[in-house]
């Protein structure tokens, strides 16, 4: 839903996953997206990391699968970001991520844009990657960052759904989605204000004693550091 998101998630996937290439685009890239765009289209396979900047008026071949981690904003969105698989009489699959609170957006969709669904059954035997995205966070500020930016713009994304009697934020559950964004401690945002998560342990670490791993970021950070001191 989110740049920062698309960020994050990108930059997870690259170490996660080794035996295919992931290529990220958002909106905010500007003069770099043509380049990313006509790379991806050239592969034989990958997987693209994007924001609704590739929702509508681009055409990828042999797309197999859409898989839509926010659900969009808009449902007109949602019917072109299914449409960039099977084009041309190919066939092809799209699968939206739903909490239960948000089941009803299945319906929405089915009488809005006359689009039945099905449900996907979840899948089992799931490697739990968070653990290995948390030590990503701790050895490199930069991931650390990455993660924060990700987590605050998925929340004032949610916040401003369209939908917003089906996706409420006051139904979320912030110390889940937390975990699920491998977040080191909760940061702070307006939305959290006054609210307690006993469901969340914060890693036992400092952040501020989490470095970059760039060494010139972190120079200019040790510097700033220093001027606050």
């Amino acid at each position: 839903s989110t740049c920062a998101c698309v960020e994050y998630y990108g930059k997870a996937l690259e170490s996660l996953i080794k035996q295919v290439k992931i290529m990220s685009i958002h909106g905010k890239m500007k003069h770099k997206r043509n380049r990313i765009f006509t790379e991806f289209r050239k592969l034989p396979g990958g997987i693209l990391v994007c924001t609704d900047v590739m929702a509508r008026g681009i055409d990828i071949p042999e797309v197999n699968w859409v898989l839509q981690y926010d659900p969009p904003s808009s449902a007109s969105a949602f019917v072109h970001r299914c449409g960039r698989t099977a084009r041309i009489g190919n066939i092809g699959s799209a699968l939206v991520f739903l909490l239960p609170m948000e089941e009803s957006y299945v319906n929405f969709l089915s009488i809005n844009q006359k689009c039945p669904m099905q449900e996907m059954k979840p899948q089992t035997n799931v490697l739990d990657l968070l653990p290995k995205l948390q030590s990503m966070a701790l050895a490199d500020r930069a991931v650390f960052e990455k993660g924060m930016k990700a987590f605050v713009s998925y929340v004032q994304a949610y916040a401003k759904h369209e939908c917003n009697l089906i996706f409420r934020i006051k139904d979320l559950d912030f110390a889940s989605l937390a975990k699920g964004f491998a977040l080191l401690k909760m940061p702070k945002m307006p939305e959290l204000r006054g609210k307690c998560f006993p469901d969340f342990t914060p890693v036992a670490v400092n952040t501020d004693s989490i470095s970059f791993k760039d060494k010139n970021r972190e120079k200019q950070r040790q510097k700033q550091l220093e001027q606050q001191r």
